[in-house]
């Protein structure tokens, strides 16, 4: 027996309403479903489902940092050209929220090419084209 891939990632984020917008306004991606109860949503983009769920606010907040926390150091998504990643670019830097890490550079020496920055509910996200590999 083994496993078959990733169903879903779950994601606490800042501000549910902000990072949902993200996913659905910004990256296209569909809104499969809700419960306010919880209070969560779920996008996909018809290849991955991420759970979004709401941090307690009436609590403190930590925001992650990638070098003294344990768990998920980043999500990459892929792009499938180029042209797709630096267009991604634009619209990343134009979104509120957003704190960008890094512009698309080369990875590894290229020719792939990635940019790195922090989705408005914190988490980090990676847009990746991988140049045909």
């Amino acid at each position: 027996m083994t496993t078959k891939g990733i169903n879903h990632l779950g994601l606490t984020v800042r501000d549910l309403e902000q990072t949902t917008a993200f996913f659905t306004d910004l990256l296209g991606w569909t809104l499969l479903g809700r419960d306010d109860s919880y209070p969560r949503t779920t996008v996909s983009d018809g290849h991955c489902r991420f759970t979004l769920w709401q941090v307690d606010q009436s609590r403190p907040m930590t925001d992650f940092n990638r070098r003294t926390n344990i768990g998920l150091h980043h999500v990459a998504l892929e792009v499938a050209t180029k042209e797709d990643l630096f267009e991604m670019a634009d619209k990343v830097r134009a979104w509120p929220g957003i704190v960008m890490e890094f512009e698309p550079e080369p990875l590894a020496g290229g020719p792939r090419m990635h940019m790195m920055f922090a989705e408005p509910g914190g988490n980090r996200v990676e847009i990746i084209w991988p140049a045909g590999q």
